[in-house]
């Protein structure tokens, strides 16, 4: 495998481009004309140009990027993560091309895909699975009368779930039978306009529950890993926002036991390459399958910081043939991902758009960012608006954690709005310290929504804290001055340094 083409963008592009380059692969970039003066069309040995306007006509393109991979006389095509990376259909195109696809088959894509069949597989296998019920009618009127049916025998609090969904598209939360028929058909709308498929299934709402994923790797000779377990529960609007690992209340028992199903599901699929399998973690120990991303992960950061495998590496061997290079691994210290997003929090998380006049990145040991953008670069609507992974190392939690706050206090961004302070706040939460969150803790936290004031109260009460000595259980210098002789450590004071 001697040229590789990626057909994504943005951050991910750059990841999976700088690890062809370690590799000795040389590279083929993609590009819409509205990327053109992105950063990783730079990092490729060559850039295809594509035609048009849209996402659909340029990057979901699949006849495109085929072409371009042929033209430039690729052998492989990686698609990241997002856009088609979890298409069978593409994979089949690629593979029917007589190409290299750096993912799993199609049949793993699809089993996997489709939540519902999914959950077939998993019972089938023995994985634990969250109790619910697939109803799977084609008739509008029946499916609904079907589902109302089943939601009784599942009981309330429960989830309605697109069957086809992701990133929280079809999906309701339901508490009481009055309010079902209007959620279910709601789903149902939402599902089709999102993925052309209106099945949605039933699942039983698991309150206080954590969000854990297992990291897996598999080869061509039958060789199934895990890489240990991501936490992911702190979410808004079922997207991930705060992510570490290990598991800051992960016993080895539920570690083991829950790896064991990861490796299961995996090869109840006959998967290969990187994948990940999502799990819900109740309180009372017991854990249910969720969903298997069978693709790269956004947070996959965390855990090559804790265990030293190079994710995106692995795939690359794999697909060329080759065993993994991995076998017993085990995970050191303590990491944390958050995601910096062109939005704002103070006004309903809207994206928000504008020049990078000022992007200067927090710098020093145990500080990892993985980026697309750069100074300069000006955000738009066209696409996501996540700018950037900021990921932390440190031989425990509690030093990840103020290294963390250490770090977004050192970032500073101008020209476009963006959720840094409210990241920062994040870091002081008691349920974030203790590592009791849940997927709720967003919203219990701020029910009303956060708010820059609230910023500022927490900020102050933070230096009075620290004053006394006891910072929300952990002590750190105050942030109103000089923290060492190389300089104050507050953002503004970074920025007085660039601009005197």
């Amino acid at each position: 495998m001697e040229k590789v083409l990626v057909a994504n963008r943005g951050e991910i592009a750059c990841r999976v481009l700088r690890a062809c380059r370690e590799a000795g692969i040389q590279t083929v970039a993609i590009c819409a004309a509205n990327d053109a003066g992105s950063m990783f069309p730079e990092l490729a040995d060559e850039v295809v140009m594509l035609q048009g306007d849209t996402i659909a006509e340029t990057y979901l393109n699949q006849s495109q990027l085929l072409e371009a991979a042929r033209s430039t006389g690729a052998q492989a095509i990686h698609p990241g993560f997002g856009f088609l990376s979890e298409r069978a259909d593409f994979a089949q195109a690629v593979l029917d091309a007589g190409l290299i696809w750096i993912g799993p088959s199609p049949h793993a894509i699809e089993k996997m895909g489709d939540k519902m069949t999914a959950r077939k597989t998993m019972k089938a296998a023995g994985v634990p699975v969250i109790p619910g019920e697939e109803i799977e009618l084609e008739d509008e009127a029946a499916a609904l009368s079907a589902l109302e049916e089943a939601a009784q025998r599942v009981g309330y609090p429960l989830l309605l779930k697109a069957s086809s969904g992701g990133g929280g598209k079809g999906m309701r939360a339901v508490t009481e039978p009055s309010g079902f028929a209007e959620a279910a058909a709601g789903a149902r709308r939402e599902a089709i306009a999102a993925f052309g498929d209106g099945r949605i299934y039933i699942e039983r709402l698991l309150t206080g529950s954590k969000h854990i994923e297992i990291q897996i790797i598999a080869d061509r000779t039958g060789h199934t890993v895990h890489l240990g377990e991501r936490e992911c529960s702190v979410q808004r609007r079922h997207q991930k926002v705060f992510e570490e690992a290990p598991g800051p209340t992960m016993t080895p028992a539920i570690r083991e036991a829950m790896g064991e199903a990861a490796v299961a599901a995996a090869k109840a699929v006959d998967y290969e390459g990187a994948g990940t399998v999502e799990f819900l973690l109740a309180p009372n120990g017991e854990f249910f399958f969720l969903e298997m991303n069978t693709r790269i992960q956004v947070e996959h950061p965390v855990t090559e910081m804790v265990t030293g495998v190079d994710i995106v590496r692995e795939q690359l061997r794999i697909a060329a043939g080759e065993p993994m290079s991995c076998g017993t691994v085990q995970m050191r210290g303590h990491a944390i991902e958050v995601r910096l997003y062109a939005e704002d929090p103070a006004n309903g998380f809207l994206p928000s758009i504008g020049p990078l006049a000022v992007f200067c990145p927090p710098e020093g040991p145990g500080i990892r960012l993985d980026t697309g953008v750069r100074e300069g670069d000006d955000v738009t609507p066209n696409y996501d608006p996540m700018l950037a992974k900021l990921i932390v190392w440190a031989p425990s939690r509690v030093e990840a954690l103020e290294r963390m706050r250490r770090a977004l206090d050192e970032f500073v961004v101008l020209g476009t709005t963006t959720n840094v302070a409210f990241l920062r706040d994040l870091c002081d939460n008691e349920d974030v310290v203790s590592g009791s969150t849940t997927t709720t803790t967003i919203d219990d936290t701020w029910p009303q929504g956060w708010s820059p004031v609230e910023h500022e109260a927490l900020t102050q009460a933070a230096l009075l804290s620290a004053a006394a000595g006891e910072t929300l259980g952990l002590h750190r210098p105050s942030r109103s001055g000089p923290s060492s002789a190389d300089g104050p450590s507050s953002p503004f004071s970074t920025l007085s340094r660039r601009f005197p």
